[in-house]
């Protein structure tokens, strides 16, 4: 967490219950637009001049994308450092677990890498730590509680330094379905359709079954995570599946981006920062490749989208590379650069998930040092907020890191 800083200077002049401020560079002093400042349970944004002007509160929150979040008190000259996490992705069990963990940290210690991806409602329902979540506990997903205190977890790696970002698997969850099976994505013939893994997964477009997922990250927010990130927020890739709506393209947006929409609005009294995971072939189709995401939808309410661009998951290449793990650079970086082409946003509203698992789909090479930073190295020209390394099994070293 280094270099420059951020400047929000809060006048301490007020105009009646409101206080006004600007958000400057410390560095090149030139005004932040855009800025995100938090009053109460409302998000506001600086103008093109950096200025802001927002109801009275006792602590306020601010944070901007590739920069730390904070809370302030009113009043005064507040600094928040510019951060790009670079994170290695960590399940609940590693996370948990004395000897992944402190090779974790022993990498963040000696390398580049300074936050971490950790699963906290998990692949099969799963929520790792002790919820008050009264359907949660009914259902069954508290049958295995990996974190025994969570606010202490999170309070121990921000101590270190360590950038914390809470993965929230949304729409997949059998338990919820079982439980709740009218919720549940249907095949043709009416009964609930499961994947290849055998597990069921929500009908996104059931905003009954928000609530759940929502009030999962907002507790997770609460323990001190500086960002939720949810996975699997999409439909499935299926085909012969059922909603409660029709199965069109807009139907399927909407249901995606309603969902995020209504999640950040919960969580925006947390200032936390809030990702998407987005399939990598998004990045290059102006359709929604029948999942409901599309990153011109999805980018207004969150602050940063997370494509997976393992070039491994690209089995059809892409353009001019049709063996794409051995174009590891220009996976990454062109795919980076067609979304953002569609968003309009700023290459910092991204953070791309990079491959450091062996191919599985075209010659099984081992994905070492040079492999790693090709992909690093496509991610910072495009000019990313960060990177995610991604190994399901959490098997990381140092090669291909600074």
């Amino acid at each position: 967490m280094k270099a420059l800083t951020l400047l929000v200077t809060l006048a301490t002049l007020t105009w009646g219950s409101s206080m006004i401020g600007t958000v400057l560079d410390k560095t090149t002093k030139k005004p932040i637009p855009n800025a995100i400042i938090i009053s109460g349970k409302n998000e506001y944004r600086t103008d093109s001049n950096g200025t802001f002007k927002v109801p009275k509160s006792p602590i306020i929150g601010a944070r901007a994308i590739g920069y730390e979040r904070k809370f302030y008190k009113s009043g005064g000259k507040i600094f928040l450092e510019p951060f790009q996490p670079k994170a290695l992705y960590l399940s609940s069990f590693g996370a948990t677990h004395g000897k992944i963990m402190g090779n974790a940290k022993d990498i963040i210690k000696n390398t580049e890498i300074n936050a971490l991806v950790i699963d906290i409602k998990m692949d099969r329902g799963q929520i790792a730590f002790a919820t008050n979540n009264a359907i949660a506990n009914k259902i069954g997903a508290q049958e295995l509680i990996l974190f025994k205190d969570i606010k202490k977890f999170t309070a121990e790696l921000r101590k270190e330094g360590i950038y914390s970002i809470a993965r929230i698997v949304t729409f997949k969850d059998t338990p919820l379905i079982t439980a709740y099976p009218q919720w549940g994505v249907r095949k043709s013939d009416g009964s609930l359709f499961k994947d290849k893994e055998g597990l069921y997964w929500i009908d996104p477009s059931r905003k009954d079954a928000w609530n759940y997922m929502i009030s999962i990250a907002e507790e997770t927010a609460k323990a001190g995570f500086d960002e939720i990130q949810f996975d699997y927020v999409r439909f499935p890739d299926a085909k012969g599946v059922k909603f409660s709506v029709e199965n069109t393209q807009a139907e399927r947006v909407k249901a995606i981006s309603g969902f995020l929409e209504a999640a950040r609005t919960r969580l925006t009294p947390y200032n936390v920062f809030i990702s998407a995971d987005i399939f990598g072939y998004v990045s290059w189709h102006n359709a929604d490749i029948e999942i409901g995401q599309r990153v011109d939808a999805l980018s207004p309410y969150v602050d940063y989208l997370s494509p997976m661009l393992y070039p491994s998951g690209f089995n059809a290449g892409i353009p001019g590379h049709p063996d794409p793990v051995k174009a590891n650079y220009e996976v990454v970086k062109q795919s980076l650069d067609k979304a953002l082409e569609k968003s309009g946003t700023s290459p910092l509203a991204y953070r791309p998930w990079l491959q450091a698992f062996r191919d599985y789909a075209f010659d099984r090479r081992i994905y070492g040092a040079k492999e790693i930073r090709e992909q690093i190295a496509a991610s910072e020209a495009f000019g990313s907020c960060g990177w995610i390394l991604w190994n399901p099994r959490n098997v990381y070293s140092s090669q291909g890191l600074n």
